[in-house]
């Protein structure tokens, strides 16, 4: 198991992630989706990947083809029966094409969050409760640390909006608020999760924008001797708030407050995909496509999303 979980990391980290320019989806962002089943501890490494394609609407001469990929090391501990604490440790490799600088690259240890949720309510202590249906509600908040690199000067003529993008950090604390709710019949389940992203100024007066995500997944657990496989199918709603410097948003043209189109927008989108769980190991991918989005006056485009993690119950 040692083994297995070493090599996923080297797999994952080899991973390359490139950075949107426009659609202010700089570091910070937190991804929850279907959570693992643990009784007491859990450890484990995930790729998160997205795809963008931005052409602008008064040029169609200056694009960019822009990909994120975030491999994450996360885990979590129960305290008790009502208390959980998360943590989340990214690594960025950011990497953007565009028709004038061409290929430009930033590395290096994103942003760390760190989660603490209380159980509201969970069936699995009632005693009365049927084995056939259980139900968890969790609700918390945390922060997130700026341990990621935010090495640019905002008020720099030169600097641009695909600059702040590409930093491997946001340069400030942020603050998260969270509520995860399931509910299983026999082997049929539904899990909903929402998160909310307050982007604070960091020391230059720079704000990435705030961030909401929603998702509700369906799966059903297939069972065997000594093998779950859980395919699942849902939704998934992400809003992205404007960047903002000095407490103005940034709009999209050469310099950061000019232009007629502010940043951000949002994406609704379907999403796959499958869980194998081994003893105490859960191999999952899940891949997103959108189903409608906005962003930045639609000249930036959420192509593909895409997720894949080794876990393990500890």
């Amino acid at each position: 198991m040692k083994k297995l979980f070493i090599a996923a990391i080297f797999i994952m980290v080899a991973s390359v992630n490139y950075a949107c320019p426009i659609c202010s989806c700089g570091g910070g962002n937190l991804y929850m989706g279907l959570f693992p089943n643990f009784k007491s501890k859990f450890l484990g490494v995930r790729w998160n990947y997205s795809e963008y394609h931005t052409q602008l609407i008064n040029d169609p001469a200056q694009f960019s083809h822009n990909y994120y990929n975030t491999t994450e090391i996360w885990g979590g501990i129960n305290i008790g029966k009502r208390w959980q604490v998360l943590a989340f440790l990214p690594y960025h490799s950011n990497v953007q094409f565009d028709d004038d600088k061409g290929h430009t690259t930033k590395s290096g240890l994103g942003d760390i969050t760190l989660l603490a949720n209380y159980n509201l309510f969970d069936s699995r202590l009632s005693k009365n409760r049927s084995n056939k249906k259980s139900q968890q509600f969790w609700l918390g908040g945390g922060f997130k640390i700026p341990t990621g690199s935010f090495n640019i000067d905002v008020n720099d003529a030169s600097s641009t909006l695909a600059d702040m993008n590409a930093q491997i950090g946001t340069g400030s604390m942020d603050l998260f608020l969270n509520a995860r709710h399931s509910i299983q019949f026999k082997d049929i389940g539904l899990s909903t999760s929402a998160s909310y992203k307050i982007g604070l100024q960091n020391s230059q007066h720079y704000k990435y924008g705030n961030k909401l995500d929603l998702n509700s997944i369906a799966f059903y657990q297939i069972k065997t001797n000594r093998i779950i496989v859980t395919p699942n199918v849902g939704l998934a709603y992400e809003n992205i708030g404007s960047n903002r410097l000095n407490n103005q948003k940034i709009y999209l043209s050469d310099g950061l407050n000019s232009g007629s189109f502010h940043t951000g927008g949002y994406t609704f989108n379907f999403l796959a995909g499958v869980e194998v769980t081994i003893k105490k190991v859960t191999i999952g991918a899940n891949i997103e496509s959108p189903l409608s989005q906005q962003f930045a006056a639609g000249q930036t485009n959420l192509n593909l999303k895409g997720m894949v993690h080794v876990t393990f119950a500890l």
